[in-house]
């Protein structure tokens, strides 16, 4: 899947520049197009990969490149200001090569939480193609302010992309770890998922040919329902004996073959249980998902179609949807196989019903505060009339 993918506010530009160097390592091809937008231009300087030319510093005559402070609503109304400053950019990206936008942005912050979900808006109105969200929650420990930006942004968002990809911070940070390191393995696990996931179906001249073709119209077929959308994924190294040759496997006896058939199906659909089972992107009950995505990574002779349709099926009972993909990306070169799902318009999530509960109780207390000083002003206004009264 060809992706333009613009990343905002900082982690938002971490996680783009990470998707490069994925795209370097990998081969994959994934991103069409990187840009970063930010109101800090220490930012954007950080950045590695990144073209310089795709670098978007807004918000210049109120901050003057140092950033929001965490203020989501300042963020907003930056990036509705400078809206056609960053459209300048995009209009350089050869729209009729991508498949999809992806805006990346934490949603905790400033600059991308009041901005992405503008920048979201803006391009839906002018371009066909879908336009996704990847939205990364902030871990509870990281604020209160983080955790009620993350609240407001996270519905503003969800509303203004076609479909909002989560990945939950809280669920992933390890006790005890720096705020650094912990990010920085939290980046290369989102880009790990989404990688294999964007990349199935991206096949080179030299590339081996699919047991069950996954292409990018089976991930917008899937992402389609809308809503929120979380990835699971598991992974097994495996020792690739395609190396013994053609010859080998001709003489070889049809009892062996049969095993390693079995194996190789029986090693698919566990994985395809761990990645469901297992730790998601976000955490949530995958009984109520709308569509699901199954895709298997590895060497192709570690792969098989009866493998993949016995984990579709099995999804399929697990999810109670009847819209359950599934497909392989093979990759001659590697020591693993991995299973990625995709599960799109998840409804039982409880951090997102606490992240609800969070943006009802602030707008509670605003709203009580509000009253409160119209209370007072009203109080200060007739405590002055009375002292004024015995003048006249």
């Amino acid at each position: 899947m060809k992706l333009a993918m613009i990343g905002f506010g900082q982690a938002g530009g971490k996680i783009v520049d990470k998707f490069l160097e994925y795209d370097d390592r990998t081969g994959s091809g994934i991103v069409r197009s990187a840009v970063a937008v930010n109101t800090a231009k220490a930012d954007l300087l950080g950045l590695e990969r990144v073209p310089e030319e795709n670098r978007v510093l807004i918000g210049q005559t109120r901050v003057k490149g140092h950033g929001v402070g965490a203020d989501n609503e300042l963020g907003a109304e930056i990036a509705e200001e400078d809206i056609d400053e960053v459209q300048s950019v995009i209009d350089n990206i050869p729209v009729h090569e991508i498949d999809a936008f992806l805006i990346i942005a934490g949603l905790g912050g400033g600059t991308g939480s009041g901005g992405s979900p503008v920048l979201a808006k803006h391009l839906k109105r002018i371009y066909t193609e879908p336009v996704y969200g990847l939205g990364i929650l902030p871990s509870s420990d990281e604020g209160g302010i983080y955790t009620l930006n993350a609240a407001r942004s996270f519905q503003t968002f969800v509303r203004e992309v076609d479909n909002l990809l989560v990945f939950d911070n809280d669920a992933w940070r390890k006790t005890g770890e720096s705020m650094e390191s912990g990010y920085e393995e939290i980046n290369d696990e989102i880009v790990k998922r989404f990688g294999i996931l964007f990349g199935a179906g991206e096949v080179t001249g030299g590339s081996e040919v699919a047991e069950s073709v996954v292409d990018s119209s089976e991930i917008v077929n899937t992402l389609a329902s809308g809503g929120v959308s979380t990835v699971g994924y598991a992974a097994e190294q495996v020792t690739d004996d395609s190396s013994s040759g053609l010859l080998s496997r001709f003489k070889s006896d049809g009892a062996s073959d049969s095993m390693d058939a079995a194996n190789t199906t029986n090693r698919i659909t566990s994985l395809v249980r761990k990645a469901a089972l297992g730790r998601l992107t976000l955490p949530c009950e995958i009984d109520g998902a709308e569509r699901a995505l199954l895709v298997l990574s590895g060497p192709p002779t570690q792969l098989n179609r009866k493998g993949i349709e016995r984990g579709r099926k099995w999804l399929e009972e697990q999810t109670g949807s009847m819209e359950v993909r599934g497909g392989d990306y093979p990759v001659s070169d590697s020591s693993y196989v991995a299973s990625v799902i995709l599960l799109s318009g998840v409804h039982n999530v409880p951090r997102i019903k606490e992240l609800q509960q969070v943006a009802i109780e602030a707008q509670e207390n605003i709203d009580e505060i509000r009253a409160e000083s119209e209370e007072n002003l009203e109080q200060l206004v007739e405590d002055d009339e009375d002292e004024l009264d015995p003048l006249f």
